[in-house]
């Protein structure tokens, strides 16, 4: 009788344990949402700052919405000051946008081990809206599949792209000099990679 109640009790022990175990690595692998809340019916409003990039094709100068995403407007403004983008190449030209931002792209970078340049900070959380993607739409790029992972890059639509919709934080619109960016659009490239890079001289946040 003894024998067969330490042998439950032995039992019953091993069980628990192994319950345990696999509540904890189920946990453990637990994936973070694949969505973000998206703010709907918000109208932008432009902020009392524009960004002025300057490149050699000319001026492009941007409205800012704090109202919609001031996580990554104040991200972008931050780096803007700092200097972070004077320097940088637009590393990405295709049908849809001219993408800028990544910190590898800079004259006597070294490149990034296992990721494309970043600024170093943080990321920045997904503020997504109902703003459309539509031509001059000024978008924050992701370094991966992360909606969070928001951190330096940034996109300029050339065209309405519905599949970006409620996918990527709205925080701006060209509001002058879209002649600028579809000139950049059209450059000599290999792949999506302008060859010779098309840079930006500096970006500053000036009032309107």
């Amino acid at each position: 009788m003894i024998k067969q109640l330490s042998l439950f009790l032995v039992l019953f022990s091993l069980a628990f344990s192994l319950s345990c175990s696999e509540n904890k690595t189920t946990n453990s692998n637990a994936k973070p949402a694949a969505t973000a809340e998206v703010k709907k019916g918000v109208a932008p409003i432009a902020d009392s700052e524009v960004a002025v990039i300057d490149t050699d094709f000319g001026q492009v100068k941007i409205e800012l919405y704090s109202n919609i995403a001031p996580k990554n407007v104040a991200r972008f403004k931050e780096l803007a000051k700092e200097g972070y983008y004077n320097g940088i190449a637009f590393h990405r030209i295709n049908q849809s946008v001219i993408q800028a931002g990544n910190a590898d792209t800079k004259p006597g970078a070294q490149p990034s081990v296992g990721k494309e340049g970043d600024s170093g900070k943080p990321n920045v959380d997904a503020e997504f809206s109902d703003i459309p993607y539509d031509t001059g739409i000024v978008g924050a790029a992701r370094l991966g599949n992360d909606v969070n992972s928001a951190n330096s890059q940034f996109f300029i639509m050339l065209k309405r792209e519905k599949g970006f919709d409620n996918n990527y934080t709205v925080f701006g619109k060209v509001v002058e000099g879209m002649n600028t960016v579809m000139t950049i659009s059209g450059v000599p490239r290999e792949g999506e990679k302008p060859n010779p890079p098309v840079r930006i001289k500096s970006v500053t946040i000036q009032p309107k």
